[in-house]
């Protein structure tokens, strides 16, 4: 198993990308999942020659980049599962931006989340606006595919967004879709708000997997809250995910240096694997 963390752990303007790999390398981490944003508050604007620089970087700190995350957060305007066309190809086409700039970093997974960029409003069917998604979704996978880049479709709580709220509704889209670079991701911090437990959610799509976020509904890091890993890393195991394992928090209290180190530990015993 390989351990990675996101990029934005690392709050404030002093943190440059060069000082944020050193680190996530001095923790023992395997690799770095990013978020556009934090390269350019534009990421529409972000060049290739730019992304490999970045992969350079990464890549001299002893790491990997795993991908991007978090992917819509800027520039505004983009969505999903909108009526309006001209959104949706604008979405399409960013999404295709995100790809290149994706594998020219070295990455491979683009997490796809963006509750509010895919909500569903008024009242149009699931049918319909899933029909819109698996449009934009299937554009964007024809790009990422050749490039070695796979969409990870987030199903995320029902506080956070009315689409794409279980992991069984997220596989209906991707079988929308029917693109093998577009593939399902699993967050624990979104799967403690189904009702299936987390094991059974896991196993149940074991075929689909194609990436592990690592935290808590408190919005911690893995072990920093009430959620029990051994049951959850016994069904990893028992599904033959061998992956990427990312901790991503929402809480970057209290400083990201004991948020990486205390989340590596606790994954690492989960696990039984140690930094070598």
């Amino acid at each position: 198993m390989k351990f990675s963390i996101c990029n934005e752990t690392w709050q404030g303007p002093e943190w440059t990308y060069d000082l944020v790999c050193e680190r996530i390398a001095a923790h023992g981490y395997d690799g770095v999942e990013i978020a556009p944003f934090t390269l350019n508050p534009d990421p529409s604007l972000i060049t290739e020659a730019e992304a490999v620089e970045i992969g350079d970087i990464t890549r001299r700190h002893g790491l990997e980049v795993v991908g991007l995350h978090w992917l819509l957060v800027q520039p505004p305007g983009m969505h999903l599962t909108t009526a309006d066309k001209a959104v949706r190809d604008r979405t399409a086409a960013f999404g295709c931006h995100l790809a290149r700039i994706c594998a020219a970093m070295g990455g491979t997974i683009m997490v796809w989340g963006s509750p509010k960029q895919r909500h569903l409003n008024g009242n149009v069917s699931w049918e319909e606006a899933a029909a819109r998604a698996a449009e934009v979704l299937r554009k964007i996978s024809e790009t990422a595919g050749p490039l070695g880049v796979t969409l990870a479709m987030e199903p995320l709580a029902r506080k956070e967004t009315n689409f794409l709220t279980t992991a069984e509704e997220t596989v209906r889209l991707l079988r929308m879709v029917d693109h093998p670079a577009c593939r399902l991701h699993l967050d624990v911090k979104a799967m403690s708000d189904e009702a299936i437990p987390i094991p059974d959610i896991i196993r149940a799509c074991a075929a689909d997997t194609v990436h592990f976020h690592a935290n808590d509904p408190n919005l911690r890091g893995p072990g920093q809250g009430e959620v029990a890993y051994e049951p959850i890393v016994a069904a990893i195991r028992e599904a033959g995910y061998d992956r990427w394992v990312s901790v991503e928090v929402f809480d970057y209290t209290p400083d990201a240096d004991t948020i990486a180190h205390e989340s590596i530990t606790y994954l690492w015993e989960m696990f039984g694997e140690e930094d070598e």
